[in-house]
């Protein structure tokens, strides 16, 4: 008996819970009435307040719910083990954290712009829900760094307090305007801010570590889980592009995993994507016919990007069919994400970058080290330019500028220059 008793709570809870975000995300907190709720959720109001107590209450559980703050210390003391040093543990953080307040845009962009007309009961609620997300994090701070025994200028809660803030400051730009060029990415956000918290906060040889033998690859642990122990820095002055021949064998193990997995590497190396703006496409960002195969690109820089046919020497089908219309041929599902995980649901970074490693495993690149995810899109930069591409025009379907690109038109060159001298020979 008290377990059905349980039960029937728990469905009672969740669908209030529901009916709560999708009023809340179509017409905005403030107007949203806890009659409506009940009434959408088809319990009664006096439900609603023995549950929540009132709609403050109903909002901070939506935004737990929503995995915003929900369990987050117990998911962070689960994560110190998965971290090999403070680097890694900044941008998982990061990460995981945008990746969760992005899931719920709507509700967001509502409690950002009606937050000036909520009550101040509301407003303190939010406000010590913010500040126990904080301390999850200065308490997951402090256990890294007396793990690794770091030397910090600045105490694991202001630490915490000023990373919170950043993140936040970066969602609201996001959520609120459209076609700034503050950052290329979310991946390029949180790798200014979290350089600049180890600068500012650690002294420095407590998380460098020794010298590669690769100098444009940075050494931190890569966030797509690349043994390696190495990840490219975006602002790296050198190219670390891959050659035709590891390319082939990373399409063939591909392509060997399924239609999916071979249609998640063509579109990387044939579009030169980057993980974030993969995850983010839908099926209606695939522009094909008989005469053209696009990509529409929302995330990042809002742009169109040609699916080569042609990727390094070698054809992957024709416009009409590649991998890609296979893959979405074969899909029985509603889904409108381009790429799907087992439950059916949008593939996150993390499980693109673990189809990566299925696809990459056993190779290495001529530096004697596992291919990187990025190094994709530096193959595809370099490519572009030596089937002919201008820097400019370059910069339009890269979302890039012409300075960052300017290290892959030397690498472009240095490459036609060794198959001029080749066919010399």
């Amino acid at each position: 008996m008290l377990k059905i008793m349980s039960r029937s709570r728990s469905s009672t809870r969740t669908r209030l819970i529901n009916a709560a975000l999708e009023l809340f995300t179509s017409q905005g907190v403030t107007e949203t009435t806890t009659r409506q709720i009940a009434e959408l959720a088809q319990v009664s109001e006096v439900t609603l307040f023995r549950q929540f107590g009132n709609k403050q209450g109903l909002l901070l559980a939506v935004i737990e719910d929503s995995a915003v703050f929900t369990h987050l210390g117990d998911s962070l003391r689960e994560q110190v083990n998965q971290t090999n040093n403070v680097e890694q543990a900044l941008k998982n953080y990061g990460r995981d954290r945008l990746q969760a307040l992005e899931n719920i845009p709507e509700l967001m962009r509502s409690v950002v712009g009606e937050a000036g007309r909520y009550t101040m009961e509301n407003r303190r609620a939010l406000g010590r829900g913010v500040t126990l997300a904080n301390r999850d994090f200065a308490r997951y701070l402090a256990t890294v760094i007396e793990r690794d025994q770091l030397k910090t200028h600045i105490p694991p809660e202001k630490l915490a307090s000023l990373l919170n803030a950043m993140l936040f400051g970066y969602l609201v730009i996001e959520l609120t305007s459209e076609f700034h060029e503050l950052w290329d990415s979310r991946n390029d956000f949180l790798e200014i801010v979290v350089q600049l918290c180890l600068k500012g906060a650690f002294s420095q040889p407590e998380f460098n570590s020794e010298s590669s033998n690769q100098p444009d690859l940075a050494q931190t642990p890569s966030e797509y889980g690349n043994t390696s122990g190495k990840q490219l820095s975006p602002y790296t002055q050198q190219v670390a592009d891959l050659p035709a021949s590891t390319v082939r064998l990373i399409m063939q193990q591909a392509k060997k995993q399924g239609l999916q997995d071979y249609a998640l590497i063509y579109v990387i190396f044939g579009a030169g994507l980057l993980p974030e703006e993969v995850v983010a496409l839908e099926r209606t960002h695939h522009i094909s016919d008989t005469q053209e195969n696009l990509l529409q690109v929302n995330q990042g820089a809002v742009r169109q990007v040609n699916l080569n046919q042609w990727i390094m020497g070698r054809r992957y089908g024709s416009y009409t069919r590649n991998p890609l219309s296979q893959w979405l041929k074969s899909r029985k599902d509603q889904q409108s994400a381009l790429f799907i995980n087992n439950a059916a649901q949008p593939l996150s970074e993390s499980e693109l970058g673990a189809i990566w490693q299925k696809c990459t495993a056993g190779l290495l690149t001529p530096e004697g080290q596992p291919p990187l995810i990025e190094q994709a899109r530096h193959t595809w930069c370099v490519e572009m330019l030596n089937r002919g591409i201008d820097l400019e025009d370059l910069s339009i379907l890269s979302g890039w500028d012409v300075a960052r690109l300017k290290p892959y038109a030397h690498r472009a060159r240095e490459k036609a220059a060794l198959e001029r001298v080749k066919n010399c020979n």
